[in-house]
């Protein structure tokens, strides 16, 4: 779907958080990420007022302004922490989960709880950068999107 308004943030869609604890991310910013092509993709905690999480992987994150994330924990940027555990760095926290080739992510109870998510909450999918897109869970974008007239693809 493109922008909500002009200038706007792109929104990718909405994906629900299942009762498995599954979520799809949204075919177009998986094509746009290449965010299925390695397997594991990092997560971080959103903004204070989107919440959520961002996604992101090895192959955005390492070269990228940011990459010194990976660099300054070497058990994150080769996934030798346990899968969800989160990594406290500079203001944020990050871990990694698998995700399959059809872009699904198995999140935890535990990921759940670190980022205030619940079951049946629809997050709403964001362009962030090139690096990230961002999964958002409250906020003016979401209460716009609420308000949408066009159609937002759930996922």
């Amino acid at each position: 779907m493109p922008q909500m308004n002009k200038g706007g943030k792109f929104i990718f869609g909405k994906s629900l958080i299942r009762e498995d604890l599954t979520i799809q991310l949204p075919a177009q910013a998986l094509t746009e990420y290449n965010a299925a092509t390695e397997g594991k993709v990092y997560l971080f905690t959103g903004s204070k007022i989107t919440g959520g999480f961002c996604v992101t992987r090895k192959g955005l994150l390492a070269p990228s302004k940011l990459g010194h994330i990976l660099t300054d924990n070497p058990a994150l940027h080769n996934f030798q922490t346990t899968e969800g555990e989160f990594i406290k760095y500079k203001g944020r926290s990050y871990c990694w989960i698998s995700i399959s080739e059809s872009g699904v992510v198995q999140l935890s109870q535990h990921i759940l709880n670190f980022l205030n998510l619940k079951i049946g909450m629809e997050l709403l999918s964001i362009r962030s950068s090139d690096i990230a897109f961002t999964m958002g869970a409250t906020g003016p974008l979401l209460e716009r999107a609420a308000r949408y007239e066009g159609e937002i693809p759930l996922y």
